[in-house]
């Protein structure tokens, strides 16, 4: 018996991944499942880049805006709602398609669960306090001493994955690497197909500015100004956005200050997206040159499907 089949679309934010997913998903029978931690969010449309109402008439997508932006919402939760919605498209004869940039989403659903110690409250209460006291480098230097494979997997500032592999170890007395390798991904169930876009590198970034200018176009400064006044939780604050427009709301700096913050910061997380994406051999590499449509994209994928 075949397996069912899910395929990916990966890439750094701002080289047309939904575009491209549109056009694919007509030609393969497809419903998109977004694989980005932030598109999760409601009321964050502008800021997280969410398929529009037009684009998302055209094909269905599936965990944009599903969560309000006071409420946390990891990894684990992620996998459990996909495995769920891979289920009723089976049932509908769709295929899955999912599509983003979340390099730890992508990996939870490829790679699977490990089996680890619960979250706790005491350890993490320490370890934030070291945060606090000494700063996010000194957890990352304590981190690389106990597990330098986890290290190099985790950058610097992400600061939330360093304090949970320091909980893990703390609790276990096992690094959160080797915990890792025992993983079972879709691999067992499902036949998987990765593709991920790529593009020259001045190109990626003059995409990423002019999307930026979109967003600022499109209203981020009124998305935003709403979304401080509720409270946000440790995820949703982390939208790139966020931090740099609190500093002109502050009158830290200018808007055009904010402007090129978020587009340098853009910029720079597209660089980790790739560094991170192509380390797995599964990608099969789909490189965009500057005049193919995102139809012309979608039908190169769709040839290596055939």
């Amino acid at each position: 018996m075949l397996k069912k089949e899910i395929i990916f679309l990966v890439g750094p934010t701002g080289i047309g991944k939904s575009a491209v997913a549109i056009s694919l998903a007509k030609k393969i029978n497809a419903e998109i499942v977004s694989c980005d931690s932030m598109q999760v969010y409601r009321k964050m449309d502008i800021i997280t880049s969410k398929a529009t109402p037009f684009q998302r008439k055209k094909v269905k997508h599936h965990l944009l805006g599903i969560i309000d932006p006071a409420k946390e919402y990891d990894a684990a939760k992620y996998r459990k709602d996909v495995l769920l919605i891979c289920d009723k498209l089976f049932l509908k004869g769709k295929t899955p398609l999912v599509v983003g940039g979340t390099g730890l989403y992508y990996s939870i659903l490829i790679d699977g669960l490990f089996s680890a110690a619960p979250q706790d409250k005491k350890i993490r209460a320490k370890l934030n306090k070291q945060l606090a006291l000494k700063g996010s480098a000194y957890l990352y230097k304590k981190l690389a001493e106990i597990d330098p494979q986890a290290s190099k997997k985790i950058h610097p500032n992400d600061v939330r994955r360093i304090i949970r592999a320091l909980e893990v170890y703390l609790k276990t007395g096992k690094q959160i690497s080797v915990l890792q390798k025992n993983r079972i991904g879709l691999g067992r169930e499902y036949e998987i197909k990765v593709f991920g876009l790529n593009t020259d590198r001045e190109f990626l970034y003059d995409k990423i500015n002019q999307r930026v200018d979109k967003m600022f176009d499109s209203g981020l400064i009124n998305e935003v100004s709403r979304l401080f006044k509720q409270k946000l939780s440790k995820t949703a604050a982390c939208a790139i956005g966020i931090r740099q427009l609190k500093g002109y709301f502050d009158g830290l700096y200018s808007l055009s200050d904010a402007r090129g913050l978020i587009q340098r910061d853009s910029r720079h997380y597209a660089k980790r997206q790739l560094t991170w994406f192509r380390k797995d051999k599964r990608i099969q590499w789909i490189n965009i040159n500057k005049k193919e449509s995102p139809a012309q994209v979608a039908l190169k994928i769709w040839k290596k499907l055939s």
